[in-house]
């Protein structure tokens, strides 16, 4: 590294793909930080008295980032040159910026309303995803605030029948241009290197592929909803889904 930082606090709802998108980042960096997780609403606790409203949020020495866009730029400026996530030629660089956007703003969106619309109403699996690693008290608090945060995710994220198959539209559709990116055989995105391009599509796209070694992956996939669970095994047959599973497998460093 460039300079010697300490160690990052990072403030999660564990579960989250754009914490884990920041998480993997760090990881495969291998810069030193201790996670907070929180469950739904109680991570608003936390990350208001940072200047955030929702998760994640990396707390820094130089400052609090509260987008995982800005905490990745954050993290690639603090490394040295040939550990950097985005490229040092101009080009490589827009290309990168360009496709990191397009995931943060489409992927990630269509994928949460698809994923919401599936399991909300599950309460054993909110509350296995919610739940993992929070402190005890939010887990106890469970059952209480469940009923209305299931109303206010549907509410807030547009959640309904016609909604989810629209996403799920969507979201073959970008699987579709991430196939086209990867039919002349390269191995990232962009350039010859992992690049946030490449972690950002993979961690937001972890919901749809459920890849074993996501952090924060500890349910059955056989528990899941017949039809969801047929959508899931669609995507990952895909040149994409083989793709981000591989990337998952091969670079999604433990700490």
């Amino acid at each position: 590294m460039l300079n010697n930082h300490s160690t990052f606090r990072l403030i999660t709802i564990p579960v989250s793909h754009y914490c884990e998108k920041v998480r993997w980042s760090l990881d495969y960096l291998k810069l030193a930080y201790v996670e907070e997780p929180h469950m739904p609403p109680f991570h608003r606790l936390a990350t208001t008295k940072f200047g955030g409203k929702s998760a994640p949020v990396l707390v820094t020495k130089d400052g609090n980032f509260t987008d995982s866009t800005d905490i990745l730029k954050y993290l690639d400026s603090i490394v040295a040159i040939d550990e950097k996530i985005y490229s040092t030629t101009v080009e490589k660089c827009q290309q990168i910026e360009e496709l990191e956007e397009f995931f943060d703003e489409e992927l990630a969106i269509a994928i949460r309303q698809w994923g919401y619309f599936n399991a909300i109403d599950k309460k054993d699996i909110i509350q296995q995803k919610w739940c993992q690693g929070v402190p005890f008290i939010e887990k106890l608090l469970f059952p209480v605030v469940y009923p209305s945060m299931r109303s206010i995710t549907k509410k807030k994220y547009h959640v309904n029948a016609k909604s989810a198959a629209q996403a799920y539209e969507q979201i073959k559709s970008i699987f579709a241009k991430v196939n086209s990116l990867l039919a002349d055989g390269r191995n990232y995105l962009v350039g010859d290197k992992m690049s946030a391009a490449d972690i950002s599509f993979a961690s937001l796209a972890a919901p749809i592929l459920q890849p074993p070694q996501h952090p924060s992956n500890s349910s059955n996939l056989q528990q899941l909803p017949a039809k969801m669970l047929s959508e899931i095994k669609t995507i990952q047959e895909t040149t994409a889904g083989q793709f981000a599973l591989n990337l998952y497998e091969n670079w999604r460093y433990e700490r």
